[in-house]
């Protein structure tokens, strides 16, 4: 049965997607260990979610964070694809703040700390490499690739963000949650779909400016990568975020639910609270347990749009 999700002693979940990371884990840990104090261990959990990597990912982010008081190692059947590691960390946060890196911690994980209290006047704070209103890589090639593609994003997606591709981004765990549900990008766009997302939906999006290194080793294949990513941006437009719902009274109780999902043997879940009733969210793959909460919990089992999350509050189950 899942653990309760709802742990007071963790506040903030770190989550890390790493596929084949093995050799850059240590050192990027090594960037983050001078932020641990200001990040509060004993109340933050370490989510590193391997991404069906070859290498030894899995026993590596074992050995650099088994020390730290909360940690937990979730391993991908299959390489997906970063979006999907993200979702899955997203998926079993515990800490009502919810924080995803890159595994090297690129972005000076000073920033971390001051990202995490900027959720307490956003839902989502974006952290942004750009400078004058540029990034600049250490290659000319690179940097004009970036603005090629910021400009894409902004051409189909709406989002007005400089930098959605930044390593760091911190959320708020109940829209992060529902974020992870709607999302369908497996790659490395899915950053440009959540902020798309965040704009559908109305929820605060706070840029904060970074600094960072251009840390050698990266896993991404500059040459397929890019092509992967446009494919997906250029499907986001017809994209249908539709996903099953339980509807239930507008004043269901958190603990209800919470036993409810617990007996499922399901978590996750995101409810979506209106003045008249409220929607518990499920992945696409979820009405099987949908059904069985339904029935638990009195409910009526439909699918829903984007547009019927709109003006609702939101909590992580």
């Amino acid at each position: 049965m899942p653990p309760d999700p709802n742990d007071p002693a963790i506040a903030t979940t770190v989550i890390v997607p790493a596929f084949n990371e093995a050799a850059r884990l240590g050192r990027g840990f090594g960037r983050l260990e001078p932020a641990l104090d200001d990040l509060d261990v004993e109340h933050t959990e370490f989510v590193i979610v391997d991404d069906g990597s070859t290498d030894d990912t899995a026993r590596e982010a074992l050995a650099v964070y088994g020390d730290l008081p909360h940690h937990l190692v979730v391993q991908q059947p299959s390489n997906r694809g970063k979006g999907a590691a993200v979702r899955l960390g997203v998926a079993v946060a515990r800490g009502e703040r919810v924080l995803a890196v890159d595994a090297d911690m690129a972005i000076d994980p000073r920033h971390y700390p001051t990202m995490l209290n900027e959720l307490e006047r956003a839902d989502l704070v974006a952290g942004s490499r750009a400078h004058d209103g540029h990034i600049r890589y250490e290659s000319r090639t690179r940097t004009v690739a970036g603005r090629v593609f910021n400009r894409l994003v902004r051409h189909y997606t709406g989002v007005t963000l400089v930098d959605t591709q930044c390593g760091a981004k911190a959320f708020r765990r109940g829209p992060a949650r529902l974020l992870g549900l709607l999302g369908v990008v497996d790659g490395y766009a899915y950053d440009a779909e959540f902020f798309l997302l965040a704009r559908q939906l109305g929820l605060t999006v706070l840029a904060h400016p970074v600094t960072w290194e251009d840390v050698r080793g990266s896993t991404v294949h500059l040459r397929s990568a890019p092509l992967s990513m446009i494919a997906d941006l250029r499907a986001l437009p017809r994209t249908k975020h539709v996903n099953p719902v339980v509807v239930v009274a507008a004043d269901v109780s958190l603990d209800a639910l919470g036993h409810a999902a617990r007996a499922a043997r399901v978590q996750g879940l995101v409810l979506a609270r209106g003045p008249e009733d409220a929607l518990i969210v499920f992945a696409r793959d979820g009405a099987i347990a949908a059904t069985s909460i339904a029935a638990t919990l009195g409910g009526v089992l439909r699918t829903t749009d984007v547009g019927g999350l709109v003006g609702r509050s939101i909590e992580a189950v």
